[in-house]
Formats: structure tokens, C-alpha cells, sequence
């Protein structure tokens, strides 16, 4: 089923494959800067990322406090020069822009800095990267809370790291993804001016692919991406300020209520570790979702039209600010 979007069809490349036949693959991500908590857990994900194959590629963009140490440190390819708001905030579109540009490798993940990938990472992306059709692969994560550098030359860093996530059972909704795995020219000087590390970017990605006529692939019964939790310190307002904000609301408007806006139910595809499979239920999510946003503000009209009427016959629930 096709979504009414950008009516060109976006350019295939080819991927590429290494001597024995693995995934070549280029990371980016944009950090926070490097201290505290946020240095460990920023560390990890990236150390995290290393495993994946030893032709690797990692760009990390961004000038942020300690960004250029760590790629040194690391080995990675370091972009400082980003596109930002008024308030020194990065554009998203400048990110991809340039990744897709300079990216050595034809296939890109874009994964923010604060996940782990593992073993099963790899595997998902060697079912889909054959498939000649443009993609997008993504997928839900799981949330824990990890305080010390991981040891990656243990050999069983990976099974503790998995231990952790079930024990923890803390899987997120499928409006919140943290990973993207795409080909070279799928969103090419096509993404708006939202900003990162604020709401609904993500969100825009997938009904894009979905516009454009990619199949939008959910991994999550397959894949394993591990969050690792942290405070929004990092945000002079906090949690409220991230969520809430003036970017926030500028990131909303770019979604054109939710008709721009899609999650990983709205997904084409389900990898799962016997195959991929057809969704048949996304039909369902969007017109479902359709009929709410048709219906909505007729109803909410009809709440302050008879709010009066219900405050005086004790209708109206305590502490409900919507009536």
C-alpha cells in the first residue's frame, strides 16, 4: 500500500560486500558532549559499533566537548562543521546530507550515541541488504540502566548486555526508534528543518520511506538495541524543556499534525529470525489513526461547547485538564 508523499521514486545503489562476503556499513551519529555519565555511556555505544565488522566505518558529527578526542582516541572520522538553530541546536538534515556524501560504504546506519548494538545487529542487516528494492530497516529498543564502561574484551559482554535488557523487560513503543538502516539516496537533500535530540524526526523518517515507496522494515523480534538510560541534563529546561520546548513544538509543526507521522506499526515489513514477513496489519494502524485525527477536533470542539453544561451537573472528572 502506498502513502501519498514525494512522488519521485528514490535512486537505488548498490551495497557493498567485503572480500568474504560481510556487510560493509557506515555508522553516524551526532553525541552529546563527553562528560560524566553521558562519556560512559557514549563510549560504550560506540565501542559497541566497533564489533560490528573490522572495515567499519564511524562518522561522528558535531564540534561537542570531547568529540574529537574520543574519534582519535577510537579511530573514528570526525565532522565538525553541522548546520544548528539559534540555539546552537544541530539540523538533522545537515547530518544526513553530509553522511551520505563522504559515507565510504553505500549502505548507512544512522543509530544514536547512546546505543548498543550486538551480535544480532549484523545478522538482520545481511537478510535485507540483498534485496534490490530501496528499505529503510528499524526497530524498538530496550532500556537499561548501566552506569561503568563495559569490558568488550570479555567475551561475554554481549550475553550480559542481552541478560540485562531481559531482566529488565523495558521494551519501548513503536513510536520511539533509535536506529536506521538505509541505502545512499533515500533522504538526499529531502529531510526539513527539524533539529536533533527533539521529538518527531524519527517519527518523519518512516513516513518518508513509506511515501517515497521504500519498504519500511520493523527488526524489533529480531533485533536487540539496547538503551542505555540517562537524565536530560543536558537540556537547560530538562525532560519538560526536550519534550515541550520551543524546538519540540517547531519539530511538531513539521509533522503536519500526524499526517507526516508514522511508527513502526505503520511498517511494510516484519524481520523476525525465521524470514521476513508482510504486515497486514498496517492498513489497519493508519486508517485507524486516520479516523482519529478526522474525529478528534470535532470532539474536543464539542468539550468546551458543553464544558459549562457539564461543570453544572458535576460531569466533569477532577483533575482532567481536558474536560
Amino acid at each position: 500500500m502506498r502513502v501519498d508523499g514525494p512522488s519521485a521514486k528514490v535512486a537505488l545503489c548498490r551495497h557493498k560486500r567485503g572480500a568474504t562476503g560481510e556487510i560493509m556499513l557506515t555508522f553516524f551519529s551526532t553525541p552529546k558532549p563527553f562528560q560524566g555519565h553521558i562519556d560512559v555511556i557514549q563510549r560504550n555505544a560506540l565501542r559497541s559499533w566497533r564489533q560490528i565488522h573490522p572495515d567499519v566505518e564511524i562518522l561522528l558529527f558535531g564540534d561537542d566537548a570531547g568529540a574529537a578526542e574520543v574519534c582519535s582516541e577510537l579511530g573514528l572520522r570526525h565532522v565538525p562543521a553541522v548546520r544548528k538553530n539559534r540555539f546552537g541546536t544541530k539540523y538533522l538534515a545537515s547530518i544526513y546530507d553530509q553522511a551520505q556524501e563522504i559515507a565510504r560504504h553505500d549502505l548507512l546506519c544512522h543509530v544514536n550515541c547512546d546505543i548498543l548494538l550486538l551480535e544480532d545487529f549484523p545478522q538482520a542487516i545481511q537478510r535485507v541488504s540483498g534485496q534490490p528494492e530501496p528499505f529503510l530497516l528499524a526497530g524498538r529498543r530496550w532500556d537499561v540502566d548501566i552506569r561503568e564502561p563495559l569490558h568488550f574484551d570479555r567475551p561475554g559482554w554481549q550475553e550480559e548486555v542481552r541478560t540485562l535488557a531481559i531482566r529488565t523487560n523495558r521494551q519501548r513503543p513503536s513510536q520511539w526508534i533509535d536506529y536506521f538502516v538505509f541505502r545512499k539516496g533515500l533522504f538526499h537533500n529531502q529531510i526539513p528543518e527539524f533539529v536533533i535530540g527533539r521529538p518527531g524526526w524519527d517519527n518523519w523518517l518512516l513516513w518518508f520511506a513509506r511515501s517515497a515507496g521504500a519498504r519500511l522494515i520493523d527488526a524489533s523480534a529480531m533485533v536487540r538495541a539496547v538503551h542505555q538510560n540517562h537524565d536530560y541534563g543536558y537540556h537547560p529546561e530538562g525532560e519538560k524543556g526536550v519534550w515541550e520546548g520551543e524546538e519540540a513544538q517547531e519539530n511538531y509543526a513539521l509533522l503536519h499534525g500526524h499526517r507526516r507521522f508514522r511508527t513502526l506499526d505503520n511498517a511494510t515489513h516484519l524481520l523476525k529470525p525465521d524470514g521476513m514477513h508482510r504486515n497486514h496489519r498496517d492498513w489497519y494502524v493508519q486508517a485507524k489513526r486516520d479516523v482519529y485525527d478526522r474525529l478528534s477536533p470535532a470532539w474536543f470542539r464539542l468539550l468546551d461547547v458543553t464544558r459549562p453544561l457539564r461543570q453544572r451537573i458535576g460531569l466533569r472528572q477532577k483533575g482532567n485538564p481536558s474536560g
